[in-house]
């Protein structure tokens, strides 16, 4: 028993020992980043805290289950905390989904103005930088050096935040639609759901506010409402 919970809390430890810096670089950035900067703590400790909880199992349990028990508790912590998100994935997925209305809407503006759209691209990841135009400027790139538009935008279009824009585009390009008023539909429709998305977090903020001061008000009212009428009611009857 003992040894198997040193053995887990010993692998534990050797793992979270930091090596050396490995560097990740994320679908579309232009920099790499470290990559514990990406993992959170549950992700990057996750041996740690799965050895802790199969030790702890196994102490639980004890006798014939323990190491069962340990082992069991061991993989579904590793594996629970291994498929979390990432902090800095989710926020790099955060940013880029509140810039995207920004992005269409420069993007239109130069358009509009004339300039083609690798260019435009080229111009808006300058003026907005972010992670947005992390993972647009290498289209930028592909389009100046003269790859095809209805591949690059396509593939753009699988792209879970920046999907909107590529598919717009492809398609324009793919039909021989006018792109600049297929641009300024896509910034339209973004800069309305953009405002519904606050409407309805603001609407949020207000049921939520409410369950603490619920939760406050109702003991009060049972000990200074239903309490009293309770117990006259009883004193009456008796």
């Amino acid at each position: 028993m003992s040894l198997v919970v040193i053995l887990c809390a010993s692998a534990g430890v050797a793992l979270l020992v930091p090596g050396p810096v490995r560097l990740a670089r994320p679908a579309g950035a232009g920099a790499p980043v470290p990559a514990g900067e990406s993992e959170g703590l549950l992700r990057r400790g996750r041996w740690l805290w799965a050895a802790l909880a199969g030790g702890g199992a196994a102490v639980l349990l004890g006798g014939p289950l323990a190491v069962p028990a340990g082992a069991g508790a061991f993989a579904l912590v590793a594996v629970v905390a291994g498929r979390g998100e990432p902090a800095g994935v989710r926020r790099r997925r955060e940013e880029v989904r509140r810039d995207l209305p920004a992005v269409v809407t420069l993007l239109a503006a130069a358009l509009r103005s004339g300039t083609a759209p690798g260019e435009g691209i080229d111009l808006v990841c300058r003026a907005l930088p972010g992670a947005a135009a992390a993972r647009l400027t290498p289209v930028a790139a592909r389009l100046r050096l003269g790859g095809d538009p209805i591949a690059i935008w396509g593939a753009l279009g699988a792209d879970p935040e920046l999907g909107p824009l590529g598919r717009t585009l492809a398609r324009a390009h793919r039909t021989g639609a006018p792109v600049v008023a297929a641009v300024e539909r896509l910034a339209d429709d973004l800069a309305r759901q953009a405002r519904a998305a606050v409407e309805d977090r603001a609407r949020a903020v207000g049921v939520r506010a409410a369950v603490p001061l619920g939760l406050c008000l109702l003991p009060s009212f049972l000990l200074l409402g239903i309490v009293p009428l309770a117990v006259s009611l009883a004193q009456s009857i008796v």
